[in-house]
């Protein structure tokens, strides 16, 4: 497993359609090849961030180009472009 992290920053005023957005986009979301949980985190202030739990490191690197296009629908909610890293997954708990 490959875990995914970007951080971005929202213009304030547009975090509440970012949100909205973002439920619209969930079965493209979800659908992306290797994808097995997506995590999105918001602050108030707009700073946030997703992690992407995927199959392997090169699926999610196989993905670039369709989480580019997905990303591209809020250009104009971000104050600049996300910054994404990628980790190996080492544990996944859950209470």
């Amino acid at each position: 497993m490959f875990a995914r992290v970007t951080h971005f920053q929202m213009k304030p005023d547009m975090v509440q359609d970012a949100i909205a957005r973002l439920d619209q986009m969930k079965p493209a979301i979800m659908n992306l090849p290797g994808l097995h949980q997506f995590i999105n985190a918001i602050n108030e202030d707009g700073s946030g961030c997703v992690v992407a739990l995927v199959e392997s490191k090169e699926i999610s690197d196989a993905n670039e180009d369709a989480v580019a296009q997905l990303w591209s629908q809020f250009a104009d909610h971000l104050t600049a472009p996300p910054e994404a890293s990628g980790f190996d997954f080492v544990a996944n708990w859950s209470a």
